[in-house]
């Protein structure tokens, strides 16, 4: 029987929104895409804000409908989008983050190192051509920026992109964090076209320095919150023993999909040769880490059990990050003590001590910049068109370093 594809959504951020195209349902039906129910939107972030339980595939649908809504201000503008193009292009935003694993960022490059989800992505988008038979053929351009109008590219990665313009809104509203609240209507209201560019009317400028001023404060005060860092770290450090303990030939339980890459050793470059690890990693999601680190909070190994029943029970790290990388005496003082605690060689108390660094960059004023469109047709760099001093500042990248260990083990 023939489904009903003209389905409207409840979306808790824009409200009703409609389903577009047919293929969009059909692909939103598909199961790899379902796979995004199960992947939470900011990975470990609920231990801090608890409402963050969003998923991915909320995020999907309200970046697709945005593109909807953009495309449709862009046409009334007389910009020339034609039916394939529209619906191309909303296929390749909702599909932009259909490679993500498990809990989204936090194990990016985990799963298998050194590959993140924008290569999967661009893999798994291929392989449902085929299955739809070269239906995603423009999509995939356009997801490329390989298609002559260059606009439609910036619409679905640049630095003012419908990805970005939900992320904020939806972050916003699931954690409660209402500085980094933007006004994603009024900048597709303020968008336009010049030269195969997108550019913002200047009408707008101030929702521009806004959103740039708004992306910052989420990523400090969300994205690279001091105890998301350190649940992530926790999290990262259990996958890493656990394939230390599978590469000794340590019997681990996992679901039959996370088995495979905990066992097998893929590299990034195998993952791409055979059709068997797209599959397997098709069926991971945050249920089967989940799963398994609950089993695992029971093993004999005591690093691993320690790290699972730490982060299961909300166990975590001291952390603290600085303008300059932690002196190695103090890593090593930290490292004597955690050893002594439990018992254990400094090589694994060094599961329990972890050091990194983070980037923030609310704007890039090399690529992809933000344009102000002024009207007597100049076109403007919003860092440059912008009275406001910092956005400038803001194009700067801010390195800081953070290191988190455990006390005790209380």
């Amino acid at each position: 029987m023939q489904k009903n594809k003209n389905k409207i959504i409840n979306d808790p951020v824009y409200g009703f929104i409609k389903i577009p195209y047919d293929l969009v349902f059909e692909l939103m039906e598909h199961p790899w895409f379902q796979r995004l129910r199960r992947i939470k939107q900011l990975g470990l972030t609920h231990l801090v804000y608890p409402g963050a339980l969003h998923t991915r595939f909320h995020h999907a649908l309200g970046a697709m409908w945005l593109t909807t809504q953009a495309i449709d201000n862009l046409k009334l503008k007389g910009v020339k989008i034609s039916d394939a193009e529209a619906e191309a292009t909303c296929v390749a935003v909702l599909l932009h983050d259909i490679g993500h694993g498990p809990f989204s960022h936090a194990l990016e490059n985990s799963i298998v190192q050194r590959l993140n989800h924008e290569k999967i992505s661009a893999f798994m988008m291929k392989h449902l051509n085929e299955q739809f038979r070269g239906r995603l053929n423009l999509a995939i351009q356009i997801f490329n920026d390989e298609y002559a109008k260059k606009f439609l590219h910036q619409l679905v990665s640049g630095q003012l992109d419908m990805d970005r313009l939900d992320y904020l809104r939806r972050d916003c509203f699931f954690t409660g964090v209402i500085e980094g609240m933007i006004s994603s209507d009024r900048i597709i209201k303020m968008l336009d076209v010049r030269n195969d560019q997108l550019v913002v009317e200047v009408k707008g400028i101030y929702s521009i320095e806004n959103f740039i001023v708004s992306r910052r404060l989420m990523y400090w005060q969300v994205y690279l919150h001091k105890t998301v860092l350190a649940a992530e770290q926790v999290l990262i450090a259990i996958l890493k023993r656990a394939k230390q303990l599978a590469k000794q030939k340590v019997e681990l339980f996992a679901t039959p999909a996370f088995h495979h890459f905990l066992y097998s050793g893929i590299t990034a470059k195998q993952f791409f040769d055979d059709p068997l690890h797209i599959d397997q990693f098709s069926r991971l999601d945050d249920n089967d880490i989940t799963t398994s680190i609950k089993v695992w909070q029971n093993h004999a190994d005591l690093v691993l059990s320690t790290l699972c029943v730490n982060i299961l029970s909300r166990k975590l790290p001291e952390v603290i990050i600085n303008d300059k990388q932690t002196p190695l005496a103090e890593i090593n003082k930290k490292l004597n003590h955690v050893a002594g605690l439990l018992k254990i060689s400094l090589e694994d108390a060094a599961y329990f001590v972890l050091e990194g660094k983070v980037e923030n960059n609310a704007y890039n004023s090399e690529i992809n910049t933000i344009k102000i469109l002024y009207q007597d047709g100049t076109v403007r760099d919003i860092a440059k068109a912008s009275d406001q001093h910092n956005i400038m500042a803001l194009s700067k990248t801010v390195k800081k370093f953070y290191l988190t260990w455990y006390d005790d083990f209380s």
